[in-house]
């Protein structure tokens, strides 16, 4: 806790909490909003095809959506990771900061399992099968756990 404790109360961090500037804290959560937003927004899309949504549509020019995601992925891993700094040993402790990061850890891994196994394999060919589409529902719902597990510690103490 002492080495987050420093980080929290560094020039930068204590910069961040306590500025007004639009460049500080709440330049940094619009700039971890947008990235989620691009991240989450992406990976539906080709969740949801994977699930029958968008029928017409094939798999493979989804491959395009994938640079986004990372894209947005890395916006918010960098605006999140400066925001956790900044307010470190409160976040720490809160259960919801666990649960956010194991949804995102897998979230993530689950969009890597679909880019590998279903968008970029050529021999994969709607219909999916029951794998596929448990993948795709799976990647929603930890999307979905890791929003509300960010959202519910701004409002949740423990």
């Amino acid at each position: 806790m002492k080495l987050l404790s420093t980080i929290e109360y560094s020039a930068f961090c204590t910069w961040v909490r306590e500025s007004n500037s639009l460049w500080a804290y709440p330049g940094i959560a619009f700039m971890h909003t947008v990235g989620t937003a691009m991240l989450v927004g992406m990976s539906a899309i080709v969740n949801l095809r994977v699930l029958g949504f968008a029928r017409r549509l094939p798999l493979a020019p989804l491959a395009r959506y994938f640079p986004i995601i990372w894209a947005g992925f890395w916006a918010s891993a960098i605006s999140g990771a400066i925001l956790f700094a900044a307010d470190a040993t409160s976040k720490l402790v809160s259960p919801l900061f666990g649960v956010k990061m194991l949804a995102i850890v897998f979230g993530v891994l689950s969009m890597m399992a679909i880019r590998r196994t279903i968008v970029r394999d050529p021999s994969v060919t709607p219909p999916l099968a029951g794998r596929e589409k448990w993948l795709a529902a799976a990647s929603l719902l930890l999307w979905f756990g890791a929003i509300a597990a960010g959202r519910l510690m701004a409002y949740i103490a423990f």
